[in-house]
Formats: structure tokens, sequence, C-alpha cells
């Protein structure tokens, strides 16, 4: 019961975060940190170790003492280096144990209105007239974005070039000027400019609407049955940790997504707050891994 859960944490936790401070992960795992401490009375540290595909996190984490009290807040990067990366200091399956979605970042499929199309269907049947000739962006070489607009590539049968941009700033504004035909770019910094009318959002990747945009149809149901990405956000623990920490983990992180406030200053940046159980998320970070890798082999994309 509430009791027995609230004895975790008993002593300091430590996050690690894969990405610098200010990122969208540091600051959910700063929200995270913050909240656990106010239920537990134990400090949270939040410590960033940023590197290429979150590989030095990763190996901190697979090497940690498996007692809950270091874990990783991760995003789907983590399955993407999975896919991506030909040699990892870890077994990305065995080393590490998925214990619980935190957040769901939808990406949203976005042209400039000046591109003439009001639909996935109609940019899908553009880009296939205009064979070759169309371009797609992404916030980077084998970034979330990327492996997205491959999916999506894959997923319609175009024939699209990839234009990698040094981040998602770059992309949005190469997009409103048209020298990219689209992209499918994170919900947050894409929302404003959709809000003013400079740039049109055809469709979301995720298997839900976004609440952010209700009215705009999901990537699946507007053309490609079954299309799916979701930019989780998720806590991931020691391969070794035994099931009863993994479930105090787990409970008293799905205790804070649950909190109205928190969800409501997520929502606002795009993020959809969630809790699942350790099952479900194990499965998505597997399905994910499994997708990806599809993905890079057809997109030839590998990293040594």
């Amino acid at each position: 019961g509430e009791a027995h859960s609230q004895s975790y944490p008993s002593r300091p936790v430590r996050i690690i975060v894969p990405f610098s401070a200010g990122s969208q992960t540091d600051q959910l795992a700063r929200l995270i940190a913050a909240k656990l401490f106010e239920n537990s009375g134990q400090p949270a540290i939040v410590d960033n170790r940023p590197s290429a595909g979150g590989i030095v996190a990763g190996s901190i984490i697979a090497n940690a003492t498996p007692d809950g009290l270091t874990f990783i807040l991760h995003s789907n990067a983590f399955a993407v280096s999975a896919a991506l990366y030909s040699k990892l200091p870890y077994d990305p399956r065995k080393d590490f144990i998925p214990a619980i979605q935190v957040a769901s970042v939808p990406y949203v499929l976005v042209v400039a209105p000046s591109l003439g199309v009001k639909s996935v269907k109609e940019l899908i049947a553009l880009a296939k007239q205009k064979s070759g000739q169309f371009t797609f962006g992404s916030a980077g070489t084998g970034s979330g974005t990327h492996m997205a607009g491959e999916l999506f590539k894959f997923a319609a049968g175009l024939d699209v070039v990839h234009v990698p941009y040094k981040g998602t700033p770059e992309a949005l504004v190469d997009t409103m000027a048209g020298r990219i035909q689209y992209w499918l770019s994170p919900l947050g910094p894409a929302y404003p400019l959709v809000k003013e009318g400079r740039l049109l959002a055809l469709g979301v990747s995720t298997a839900q609407r976004a609440p952010a945009l209700p009215d705009v149809p999901t990537i699946a149901e507007a053309a490609l049955k079954g299309f799916e990405f979701d930019a989780w956000f998720g806590v991931i623990v020691p391969g070794k940790t035994p099931s009863p920490i993994v479930r105090q983990v787990n409970e008293a992180v799905a205790r804070i997504t649950r909190i109205p406030d928190l969800q409501e200053r997520m929502r606002i940046q795009g993020v959809v707050l969630k809790w699942t159980t350790t099952e479900e998320f194990t499965r998505l970070v597997a399905e994910d891994i499994a997708k990806f890798t599809k993905v890079a082999k057809a997109a030839n994309i590998r990293i040594d």
C-alpha cells in the first residue's frame, strides 16, 4: 500500500541524464527529482552525462549497483543508438530494465503553407510526382527526427533526400522558407509556428492524436495505417535490478507523473505525461529497437 511504497527511496537518488542541462530530458529529470524529494525527503541529484548516442550514460547504468537508487532518464535515443551503433559497450536488451515510460512526445509532420498541400495524402502524392526532388529535414543524422523521417519515407515508399540540420530551430526555419519540403518536428518547438499559421501541421506521429493539436489527425489515420513514432521519455534501471525494487521505482515515478499541475506544465511543451507498467515499457523499447534496426538497414545508416 501507500505507506510501503513511501519507503522508497530511503537513501539519496542519482538520476543520470544522457543529454546536456536545459534539454527536454533534463527538464523532465529535474521535475522528477524535485518531486521525489518532496515525497520522500531524500535528495535526488541529476547527473548530466551527454555523449553521442547516450553511450557514456548507458555504460554508467549498465554497471551501476542494481538497488533502484541510480537510474537513467532516457529518451527514444536509447533505441536509436541500439539500432545505429555497431559496437556498444553494453547489451541494450540484457543490461537494462525499462522500468516506466513517463512521457510521450509526438512529432508533427509540418510543411510551409506555400507548398500547397493540405493533407498527408496530398504530400505523399506530390512527393511521388516530384520523385527524387523532394527533401526532408532532421535535427541531425542519427537523431530521433531523422529516424522518424526515414520511417515515414519507408512507410510511404518515397524517393526523397534527407537533409540533416544542426538542430530543430534551423530545420524549422528552412521548412518555413521552403528550402526543405517537410519534416517531422518535435511538437513543442513547432507548436507556436503552427498556431501562427507559419507552418501547416498535416499529421502527428503517435498512435493517438496530440492533446495540444486535437484537430490534427495521426499520420496512421490520415494515410499510413500502423504508422507510429513515439519520442518517449522513460526511466531505465540496471538489468540485474530485482523485481520488487523495479516495482518501487515504477510506483514512485508513476505517482509523480499523475500530478495534475505537472501534467499541465508539460502539456504546454507538447509533452504528454504517462505512467506505464514495466512490461508495457519493456515491450515498447524492444519494438522500437527492432523497428529502427529495420529502418537503419533500409536507409543504410550505420555509426561505428
